[in-house]
């Protein structure tokens, strides 16, 4: 009787499976033909009126929400949306990978938690110096016995070397007077891969063996050393980007753009499988570069402040977008160690300055990305007794 009931009971128990199986089923074939059986024109007009209208965060949410709905739907977002070089917004998680328009400083703030060591990276939303923003970057301070780490990711929340949401680091020195850059991602082709112990951890725990990962070095930073000793004038830097070209801020120069994340082994990743952009002359700038790589790279330098008589103090122009004053205070423009000087060299390509007590705003342009200008900014932040 026992097991009579018992192989009953399984009998009706695979039965119920089977329905639900099969009702599963119908309803996926039911959701796929609705949307692929969409006309692509149509299909195509409606989330062009989408991006067009959903032009700033946080209703630009719905954008990312449209590539992922289906293939189809992914497909021609692909497509409309731009990189931030070309529409100035930034949309999908590659975006903090890509250079920033041209034209306009893409404004930003980082707020600083000293009591655990982390840092926070938004896109302002507003001309207000501080608002809620739109997350992009986290980074976390450790501290080693010869040097100081600062571990970049995607999530605010997931900071670690193995996490599977972690895209590059940066290192210092002894003195903390020169700090590495490097990137988890392969940045453009022919990039020089470090091999190291962290190296083997990022390509063990963090991405996908399909997708080349590791440690590629994408930014020197150097500060002078001051032998005139503490308030003998503001902080000299000295950047080498070894990922940017030098032609990269000339006219019609390009700078490498990556395009997707490759699939990591979380499920962190899943969202990025559509994180790519179709923009044929920023594609080819990926293979391109090779050659353009051999012209040098590109090296910027910290624009001179002026002294102010009546203030008794060093001033820098940061369009009201710094409010303290602070030996951090910066602004980044192009070395003439690039060639001639031009207009070119005149602009801004980074600012970072202070305007609260743990918060900072930073803007930068092309040829940086978020993730370059944010490391460099990060560098900021550590303690340099010799420098000041």
């Amino acid at each position: 009787m026992k097991w009579g009931y018992g192989s009953k009971s399984r009998c009706r128990q695979s039965s119920v499976v089977a329905v639900a199986e099969e009702t599963e089923g119908i309803d996926q074939v039911f959701v796929e033909s609705c949307w692929t059986n969409l006309p692509l024109e149509l299909l195509r007009e409606v989330l062009m009126r989408i991006e067009d209208t959903e032009s700033k965060w946080p209703l630009r949410k719905n954008v990312v929400a449209c590539a992922g709905v289906c293939r189809s739907w992914r497909d021609i977002m692909k497509e409309l949306v731009k990189t931030p070089e070309v529409s100035g917004k930034l949309t999908f998680p590659i975006s903090v990978k890509q250079p920033g328009p041209r034209d306009t400083l893409l404004q930003c703030f980082i707020k600083r938690n000293q009591t655990t060591q982390t840092y926070h990276l938004y896109l302002s939303l507003t001309q207000a110096l501080a608002d809620d923003g739109k997350f992009l970057l986290a980074a976390r301070k450790y501290r080693r016995p010869t040097c100081t780490d600062y571990v970049m990711s995607l999530d605010a929340d997931e900071m670690s070397k193995g996490g599977g949401t972690c895209i590059g680091k940066l290192r210092s020195n002894f003195l903390g007077t020169k700090f590495t850059a490097y990137d988890c991602i392969l940045p453009y082709a022919g990039a020089k891969l470090v091999k190291s112990r962290s190296t083997r951890l990022v390509g063990s725990k963090q991405m996908n063996p399909r997708g080349p990962s590791g440690n590629y070095e994408v930014a020197h930073i150097s500060y002078e050393l001051n032998v005139l000793g503490a308030s003998r004038g503001p902080r000299r830097m000295h950047c080498v980007m070894d990922a940017i070209p030098a032609s990269a801020i000339k006219p019609g120069g390009t700078a490498p753009t990556q395009v997707e994340f490759p699939m990591g082994n979380s499920g962190s990743s899943l969202p990025m499988r559509f994180l790519r952009s179709k923009s044929s002359r920023l594609e080819k700038s990926l293979s391109g570069p090779i050659e353009t790589q051999r012209e040098g790279s590109l090296v910027l330098k910290n624009k001179a402040p002026r002294w102010h008589e009546q203030l008794q103090c060093w001033c820098l122009n940061f369009h009201g977008r710094v409010t303290v004053a602070s030996v951090k205070n910066f602004q980044l423009v192009a070395s003439p160690e690039n060639g001639v000087a031009g207009p070119e060299h005149e602009k801004v390509i980074l600012q970072f300055g202070k305007v609260g007590k743990d918060m900072f705003t930073m803007d930068y342009r092309y040829p940086l990305s978020a993730f370059h200008a944010f490391a460099i900014c990060l560098s900021s932040f550590d303690t340099k007794i010799a420098c000041e």
